[in-house]
């Protein structure tokens, strides 16, 4: 495994990635975008399963992006975007890159659902979302985040649907790339209903062989850390299973 860290992808402090290679000269690589509900967390987050996939034959380029308090709605997105644009142009320099996928965790769920949906992001850098080989949206909140919500003096616990909720733009654009949505039985509350509504409308607008839905037990996001008896990093397995699928 080949690891460079701290990459900018930006000026900004926060605005760098971390690179898990594999030793192989061609694989795929995930962009990931961790979790803390757009507050709080790091790219190192996931550092066993980013490992895990390396050791597998799949690239991980790990990002931050700027958060809250010092960032304000849409800086996160806007970083994310700029990520994903940085892998394009440049991940050609670490080896054979045919297939970049995107993915994201809790609050990285939310950013990863707002690429995949909202061409207006990536479209800034001349990307289009079906220009990604698949997206992973881990137990992002598809409906406007609590933290956004809070951001403009709104309940956050409050259901709302508009510009800043990635599922305001399902249903837009008639092709979507292939996904796995990932949300756990016993998740925080309303994010399982939440999702199960997101993957209710994308099959409501026809988008059914594409979306594929993956129920986790336990709390949220449990799993993304956790490893199994072996010492396997049960998240690094999955995504893996995926990607290779």
């Amino acid at each position: 495994m080949r690891t460079y860290l701290d990459i900018h992808y930006n000026t900004d402090d926060a605005q760098c990635l971390d690179l898990y290679l594999p030793e192989c000269e061609s694989f795929p690589v995930l962009v990931y975008f961790h979790g803390g509900g757009l507050a709080a967390g790091d790219k190192a987050r996931q550092e066993a399963a980013c490992q895990y996939l390396a050791e597998h034959g799949i690239g991980v380029a790990s990002a931050n992006y700027r958060m809250y308090p010092v960032a304000k709605y849409p800086d996160f997105l806007e970083d994310a975007a700029n990520a994903v644009a940085w892998v394009f142009e440049n991940i050609k320099q670490y080896g054979d890159v045919k297939e970049i996928y995107v993915g994201g965790s809790s609050a990285g769920g939310y950013i990863s659902q707002h690429l995949c949906f909202n061409k207006a992001w990536l479209g800034k850098y001349g990307i289009d979302p079906m220009d990604i080989a698949g997206f992973i949206h881990d137990a992002g909140q598809p409906t406007a985040h609590f933290n956004v919500l809070k951001e403009r003096g709104v309940d956050s616990r409050r259901l709302i649907v508009d510009e800043t909720a990635p599922l305001y733009y399902v249903g837009l654009d008639e092709q979507y790339p292939p996904m796995l949505i990932i949300v756990s039985d016993n998740d925080m509350q309303n994010r399982y209903e939440q999702t199960i509504l997101l993957v209710s409308t994308l099959k409501h607008f026809g988008h059914t062989e594409n979306v594929t839905l993956q129920v986790m037990h336990g709390n949220h996001c449990a799993y993304v850390r956790a490893v199994d008896e072996e010492g396997i990093s049960v998240f690094g397995k999955l995504i893996a299973s995926y990607i290779q699928k």
